[in-house]
């Protein structure tokens, strides 16, 4: 085999830099200066390697600035996983989940499986304000250590909210912890041994069956129902052959099935695992985005003889950053206080003390209302996707139109670059000397008469003009009128000059 050149190794260990995205389409790659001092190389060796990425299409050099990454299609797709593999590799649950949460990452790319919030639907501006006054006013408290069960006034905020679950509880009986995995997390260390047995739902949350492995459990799927939730008949089944430690469920909102567990097979979950002795830990991370508060309540208020301990988080409600969350332990409190304080102490200071003071004044509750009111997560209706320019839970104001294109032409979309071209040249639907024409189409023929959209911008010399038109069409003859409308209306207000 021939031996590469120096030049041409540089150029091949900065080629698979750019193939694996350390350096991204559009970025500057280090100057001839720079590269030549990390790699004690004459300027002259790195500008050959340059000139042969150039060759391959992977940089370009710009004047008086640099070389930067080229933006093509074949830079931003990323090489399948199958063409890297060098040998032959046992597949695990976790080493799955781990690709899955590095995917989730990437850009453009919603994490459906962890249910993320959308970013609109948080108080951010809130939550910066509060935590801006504690850092600003009581600094000394909030940079320094807090230890388990955590910050007084927020157990006591937790505490109140705890009724509107049907859980009466002190603020002594409540632990803060690091979001609601490191709730499960202590409680099935108190619970359990390595090698136990626990029962979960099928489905259920893969962060569960993760965190399971890591604690060297295993686990037995008991079949879920959306409408009546966990078989009862099945877990009966279970417990008769197996000597299950504990069972994690999410009895309001399971995550992925959505449903909750009726008020009375709640109560005959409960008497069956009290039966067998069996644990339950409550994953309620879902409860306070129901869309009736009250009307449900948590499996932990029909808790008479303290099976349930109870884990939750303000993750889906306030933010998935906050990481704050909290456990009700109930006889295992004292074990879970000892555990967390030799591990993490308790949570973030800061957060804590922002946490609290925004569920204080009220805040929180107003949040809550704005989201139930926005009906967050649900549609009344059935909705046809294919056709939702105006239908029902999706509709789509002239407002919004023009705010997605605001976006399109300032190339601000969360894609790559390349594929900003490619809808810029799929939106072209006319170019003259005077002016380019970007534009799409949407009819909803189920109206009476139908109802057409077109929405769009024009390039006329240095100006970009934003437009949206919508039309009643007596049928498809009608919908190449909107185009000659539109350039017709840029011609009456002069944007475009006369024909």
């Amino acid at each position: 085999m021939t031996s590469l050149l120096l030049y041409q190794r540089i150029a091949q260990q900065l080629a698979e830099d750019i193939r694996r995205g350390v350096y991204q389409p559009g970025e500057r790659v280090p100057s001839v200066r720079k590269m030549s001092s990390q790699l004690s190389v004459s300027h002259a060796t790195v500008l050959q390697a340059y000139a042969n990425l150039e060759d391959m299409g992977l940089i370009r050099a710009r004047p008086q600035s640099g070389f930067y990454v080229h933006q093509t299609a074949g830079l931003t797709a990323p090489t399948p996983d199958i063409a890297r593999v060098e040998r032959p590799s046992m597949v695990t649950r976790s080493s799955i989940i781990s690709q899955v949460l590095t995917e989730s990452r990437q850009e453009g790319v919603f994490p459906l499986g962890a249910a993320v919030p959308h970013v609109d639907y948080l108080p951010v501006r809130s939550l910066h304000q509060q935590l801006a006054k504690v850092t600003r006013f009581q600094s000394p408290r909030a940079f320094s250590y807090m230890f388990s069960p955590g910050y007084e006034p927020l157990r006591r905020q937790v505490a109140i909210r705890m009724r509107d679950a049907g859980v009466v509880v002190d603020p002594s009986e409540v632990v803060i912890t690091h979001g609601c995995v490191d709730a499960i997390h202590m409680a099935l260390r108190v619970m359990t041994q390595p090698g136990d047995l626990i029962a979960a739902e099928s489905p259920t949350y893969y962060g569960l069956l993760q965190l399971a492995e890591v604690l060297g459990l295993k686990v037995i799927e008991i079949p879920s129902d959306p409408t009546t939730g966990l078989s009862l008949e099945a877990l009966q089944l279970a417990a008769n052959q197996w000597p299950i430690k504990a069972l994690v469920l999410t009895a309001r909102l399971s995550n992925p099935l959505g449903g909750s567990i009726p008020e009375e097979r709640q109560k005959q979950l409960l008497r069956l695992t009290a039966d067998h002795g069996i644990r339950v830990i409550e994953d309620d991370i879902y409860g306070e985005l129901l869309f009736e508060p009250g009307r449900s309540k948590a499996l932990k208020a029909y808790d008479r003889d303290d099976q349930v301990v109870y884990c939750s988080s303000f993750s889906k409600t306030l933010s998935p950053g906050v990481r704050i969350g909290w456990i009700i332990a109930g006889r295992y409190q004292e074990e879970v206080e000892r555990l967390q304080t030799f591990s993490t102490h308790s949570a973030c200071s800061v957060t804590q003390m922002g946490v609290a003071a925004y569920l204080e004044n009220g805040g929180y509750d107003r949040h809550l209302r704005h989201i139930r009111q926005a009906h967050y997560g649900q549609l009344h209706e059935p909705v046809n996707v294919t056709e939702f320019w105006l239908d029902g839970s999706l509709r789509v104001s002239a407002e919004q139109q023009v705010g997605l294109l605001r976006q399109v032409v300032a190339r601000s979309l969360p894609y790559r670059a390349n594929i900003h071209d490619t809808l810029r040249t799929i939106m072209r639907v006319d170019s003259t000397p005077a002016y380019s024409l970007y534009a799409k189409t949407g009819w909803a023929a189920r109206d009476n008469p139908g109802i057409g959209w077109y929405i769009g911008y024009v390039e006329a010399g240095a100006d970009t003009w934003l437009f949206a038109l919508n039309l009643d069409t007596r049928d498809a003859t009608d919908l190449p009128l909107r185009q000659r409308i539109a350039l017709d209306a840029l011609r009456a207000k002069g944007i475009l000059p006369a024909q």
